[in-house]
């Protein structure tokens, strides 16, 4: 396989966090425009699987457990040999709506270990497996902009976004010569398991339009915040 960017039927994609919501469609939709697509889950099966026995291989799946050092490591040795076009980090976890001074410190800990340190943790692991002119992109929040910050609610949630956000700035910092366009995307408020069943979009209509800003932004340089009509967010 090239060492840049190749023709849509040799692109090869993992996306990290797949099993449900905006990962599952975005494994879809990536599989549909002719990607080869590495998918990870925690748990086998269920429409993951489905997906992956319909793609006629241009789906295969991994385990994972991300906020699993171990795991994280364990992929890196199985994919070892691998390129990567794109490398998408999709994880993260709600647990309620609580003001900040009611939140237990381990329901802190866990949504912090989950949303922002993990999803790093977890491209620092894979990085290398990136080809020059690759992605590196991670689906963030209009949450975590602090300068949107204007209405009450999920304060942790929020916390843990603009964390993320501020980790992602700071890999951007440390890798700026390595060649990767670098994106955190927010896909807006969707109705999944995490996003409530009121929400306004579905990932269906959502997912293609991030997937357009991640072919659209191939090779550009530096990070970007853009939500899934290729605008930029406001840290």
């Amino acid at each position: 396989m090239s060492t840049t960017t190749t023709t849509t039927t040799h692109r090869h994609a993992l996306v990290v966090g797949a099993s449900r919501g905006l990962g599952l469609v975005l494994v879809g939709e990536l599989a549909r425009r002719g990607w080869h697509v590495t998918a990870t889950t925690r748990r086998e099966g269920g429409e993951l699987r489905a997906y992956a026995d319909a793609s006629q291989g241009r789906l295969d799946i991994e385990p994972l457990e991300m906020t699993s050092p171990e795991e994280t490591a364990a992929l890196r040795r199985r994919l070892d040999g691998r390129r990567l076009d794109l490398l998408f980090v999709n994880a993260a976890i709600d647990r309620g709506d609580l003001p900040i001074g009611e939140v237990p410190t381990a329901m802190f800990t866990e949504v912090m270990v989950t949303n922002a340190l993990s999803p790093l943790r977890t491209l620092e692991a894979l990085r290398d497996l990136v080809v020059p002119g690759g992605t590196v992109a991670v689906m963030s929040s209009e949450q975590g902009s602090v300068s949107r910050n204007t209405e009450d609610g999920y304060e942790l949630y929020k916390a843990s976004k603009a964390a993320l956000n501020q980790l992602m700035r700071s890999y951007a910092t440390r890798h700026r010569g390595d060649a990767h366009t670098k994106l955190l995307i927010d896909p807006g408020h969707n109705r999944t398991r995490l996003g409530g069943p009121d929400a306004p979009l579905i990932p269906e209509e959502s997912i293609p339009a991030v997937v357009d800003v991640l072919e659209s932004q191939a090779g550009a340089p530096g990070l970007r915040f853009l939500d899934r009509h290729g605008e930029t967010v406001p840290w």
